[in-house]
């Protein structure tokens, strides 16, 4: 279907993106999976193409685009059939870099955002703790203040790019307790005291890695701090609107993927006779599956033309995170279903993508988080 929120100049965006996912990134998909990590190299490549750049300041290399162009790179990167490259590629791109684009000093964007941009540094994003994961406010990481250093002591979970990040966009406490007392930090991986533990092992999104870290007595300049001291929590939840905006369009370019997978194999699939997709049975459930999946997708785009234009937009932002990444867990349930005994097959992308999204309810903020943004706003 159509949608009244893109321009000539996106759509030609979108159709160099796809020829260039589904003819240099697809077939190395399965390579990339069994290594359990896409190249380094990408990064330089996706860096070159101008991709990891797109909405940041063309002072920094980046392009000074909207946000609609990181709507379609996130649809379209889940063509490739491998979730974990679009992961650590936007982990670069928004997650770890945005809070820099928008409280760095010009010192800080030198440094880290043109090389995050370029591609020439990895950048990771240290939020989640042990314990501690939705509870931002409580995170223990924590930084004091000695001479013109911090000195940071703590760990890190589940983050993504860090076995191979050159720097961390760390949330440390500073300050006090509770959400007033979190800042944000610049810390270089070359640092002395910082160390990465296990490379978690996961479910799914297998092509990209996921890491501890630990900080034993890390010094950094002072300068590294982004933004006031003791606003970590705030920027924190600012980052989060697009972070949430990247996994809803995540989810939508997967169901527009297992869609496609669904025609294609229910079409060619006989069963009694006549094709599956012929069955009363299968087309009214591939028709609801097909109005949850617009539904879908305009809810996301509503939220990003809000995004856009500098409205509020935390609700609209949550709908979209809460709607399209539990639908895309329904979606992948039913294609596999579609599929019989060949969805259960490696060979088969339904198979992969069933296992990538069990994370998409949680991962950005819980569903339950969600729900409850949701309510505080609609009910008070």
């Amino acid at each position: 279907m159509e949608s009244v929120y893109f321009n000539e100049e996106h759509e030609f965006f979108r159709k160099l993106l796809r020829t260039f996912v589904e003819k240099e990134l697809r077939p190395h998909a399965d390579e990339w999976e069994e290594a359990g990590m896409f190249p380094t190299e990408l990064f330089r490549t996706f860096g070159k193409l101008g991709y990891l750049g797109l909405r940041f300041p063309e002072e920094y290399g980046g392009q000074g685009l909207d946000y609609w162009y990181t709507v379609i790179l996130c649809e379209e990167l889940v063509r490739c059939h491998s979730l974990g490259l679009g992961v650590g590629l936007l982990v670069q791109t928004e997650m770890a870099t945005s809070v820099i684009e928008k409280y760095g000093t010009p010192q800080q964007k030198r440094e880290f955002l043109a090389p995050a941009i370029s591609g020439e540094k990895i950048a990771a994003l240290g939020i989640t703790e042990p314990g501690y994961g939705s509870n931002v406010a409580g995170l223990r990481t924590r930084a004091r203040r000695e001479n013109s250093d911090w000195v940071i002591n703590g760990s890190k979970t589940f983050i993504s790019n860090g076995t191979r990040a050159n720097f961390v966009t760390l949330a440390a406490r500073t300050i006090g307790e509770g959400a007033r007392g979190v800042s944000v930090i610049l810390v270089p991986t070359d640092a002395k005291g910082f160390s990465v533990g296990r490379a978690l092992k996961k479910m799914g999104t297998h092509s990209s890695d996921l890491a501890e870290l630990y900080f034993d007595d890390v010094r950094v300049p002072v300068a590294n701090l982004v933004g006031e001291e003791g606003r970590g929590f705030a920027y924190i939840m600012e980052l989060f609107q697009g972070e949430r905006l990247v996994l809803a369009s995540f989810a939508n370019g997967i169901n527009q993927v297992l869609w496609e997978e669904a025609m294609k194999y229910g079409r060619e699939r006989e069963v009694f006779g006549q094709p599956i997709t012929q069955h009363q049975a299968w087309r009214h459930r591939l028709a609801d599956m097909a109005t949850q999946m617009e539904a879908a997708r305009q809810l996301t785009y509503f939220a990003c033309d809000r995004l856009n234009r500098k409205l509020a937009a935390q609700k609209e932002i949550s709908m979209a995170k809460l709607y399209a990444c539990e639908l895309v867990k329904r979606v992948a349930e039913t294609v596999l279903q579609l599929h019989g005994g060949y969805g259960y097959m490696e060979e088969y992308p339904v198979c992969r993508f069933y296992r990538d999204v069990a994370a998409f309810g949680i991962g950005a903020g819980t569903s339950e988080v969600m729900r409850e943004i949701i309510a505080k706003e609609a009910i008070g």
